[in-house]
């Protein structure tokens, strides 16, 4: 995970925020940013007439703003994401008694936009809104394995050349079996079990405590993964740019 830069320019910080939201969460109007950022209506303008400007967003005829040419398209909008997955998520947990998580590929990285958490006492807990190397992370490594070699190439170029082969080695057995493990690479005494959602760009894991795993529950584990991330991948079938296809991970 990245480290915070230890003297935050505090307007870039949050432009560069306001500009994650409205590519992930979909078009805003002034206020709703404002509320979302924290900040007075007047600064939420100022940002927003900076991204527009330099193409990072722009301004709907309704007058909401919404992600712009440079930013790119999310997979999904985060609260089409949530509608769709969390009761998925929420019957996978009551099934096998972990926490679960949503993941979203963005770039080399995964972003965790939802978690459902278990009700036992030890258990992972909630880590929406943070960002991990995918190579590290369970549902990451089912992501980057369904990649065309290519592009995957690109993104794993980017580590020292030992991590880099690695990387390609685990993958290559990631996209055999059609599940990844996470086994404490990203905390210490922390295991998942991670899918990709057939269509691309989005993960499913269920993560326990290191104690709680058991190479006799994997099975299980992964069917019900895949039970969910299938169900998860019918429901956002009807998304523009959503192709629900098989995926090789």
């Amino acid at each position: 995970m990245r480290n915070q830069p230890t003297y935050p320019v505090s307007s870039v910080d949050t432009a560069l925020l306001l500009a994650t939201v409205l590519r992930d969460e979909g078009p805003l109007r002034l206020t709703d940013a404002a509320a979302r950022l924290g900040t007075a209506p007047s600064t939420a303008h100022r940002l927003l007439a900076a991204l527009v400007h330099r193409d990072f967003a722009v301004q709907l005829p309704d007058r909401r703003y919404a992600a712009g040419p440079q930013l790119g398209a999310a997979p999904v909008p985060a609260s089409r994401l949530h509608a769709v997955a969390l009761p998925h998520l929420r019957a996978v947990v009551a099934a096998q008694g972990e926490s679960a998580h949503l993941v979203v590929r963005a770039g080399a990285d995964v972003r965790f936009v939802a978690t459902v958490e278990c009700d036992a006492v030890l258990r992972v807990g909630d880590r929406t809104g943070r960002t991990l190397p995918a190579h590290r992370s369970a549902a990451g490594k089912a992501l980057l394995a369904a990649l065309d070699p290519d592009e995957l190439a690109g993104l794993l170029s980017r580590l020292p050349p030992a991590e880099a082969d690695r990387a390609h080695r685990e993958l290559r057995s990631v996209r055999r079996r059609g599940f990844a493990v996470n086994d404490q690479a990203t905390e210490a005494g922390l295991t998942a079990v991670g899918v990709a959602v057939p269509g691309g760009g989005v993960g499913i894991s269920l993560a326990m405590p290191r104690v709680r795993f058991s190479r006799d529950r994997l099975a299980g584990w992964v069917a019900a993964l895949t039970d969910t991330a299938v169900a998860v991948a019918v429901g956002l079938t009807d998304e523009p740019g959503w192709s629900h296809g098989s995926s090789s991970a």
